[in-house]
């Protein structure tokens, strides 16, 4: 892991992307509560940088700490950077930081497709099977539930069984409440797509975000 403190170009990354307004604890929930203009603001410059920001801009942040990498894959998301798919999947199943998971999950479910699914999939795998492990579990889910939904197929029908994953970690897992449900997280993913989205508006982004070759899968 890189640390903007002793990294010089990491360091011109940060102030150019993740500290500007303290734009790294905006990005997640609480840009949902931010007042009408402010979230205008908020939406038109995240747009634009998502559509400034280099493929190696973006590598570099994502070997930074967690505001670093929460604010690299929002960049991802808003600029629907597919290129960096599997390095999204790769991040989340390792969960080496704190507060990134929830923007991973995002830009995973803003992607959408089958292989996002997948990923998405394998970190239920691995955590769900840790009730000792609050993570992002939850948050996970709902993102794979929404990218569910918009594919049509069912991708979360096996851990949501009345005896699979979801209900044994919710069952022992002291942190959580046994009544959870995803659909409460589907809520804040569909949200957070959607504020994702209004960011990507043409005449928010730049041409570099329009221009960004697409992936195959998309």
């Amino acid at each position: 892991m890189r640390h903007a403190h002793e990294d010089t170009e990491l360091r011109a990354l940060v102030s150019r992307y993740v500290t500007p307004g303290r734009r790294y604890r905006k990005l997640g929930g609480g840009v949902l509560t931010m007042p009408g203009p402010a979230y205008d603001r908020f939406a038109r410059a995240l747009g634009e940088d998502a559509g400034r920001v280099t493929p190696h801009e973006i590598a570099t942040l994502l070997e930074g700490g967690w505001r670093e990498r929460r604010t690299a894959a929002w960049l991802i998301a808003v600029s629907r950077r597919t290129e960096f798919r599997e390095r999204l999947g790769e991040l989340l199943l390792d969960s080496e930081v704190c507060c990134a998971g929830l923007a991973y999950s995002v830009a995973l479910a803003r992607f959408g497709t089958p292989r996002d699914a997948e990923l998405l999939a394998a970190y239920l795998d691995r955590y769900l099977r840790r009730p000792d492990l609050g993570y992002d579990q939850i948050v996970v889910m709902g993102a794979l539930v929404f990218t569910g939904l918009n594919l049509g197929e069912d991708h979360s029908a096996r851990f949501l069984a009345p005896d699979g994953l979801w209900h044994q970690w919710l069952r022992d897992a002291p942190h959580v409440q046994p009544t959870t449900d995803p659909a409460t997280c589907l809520s804040l993913i569909r949200r957070l797509c959607a504020f994702a989205d209004e960011c990507a508006e043409p005449g928010r982004t730049t041409d570099a975000a329009l221009n960004h070759e697409p992936d195959q899968q998309d």
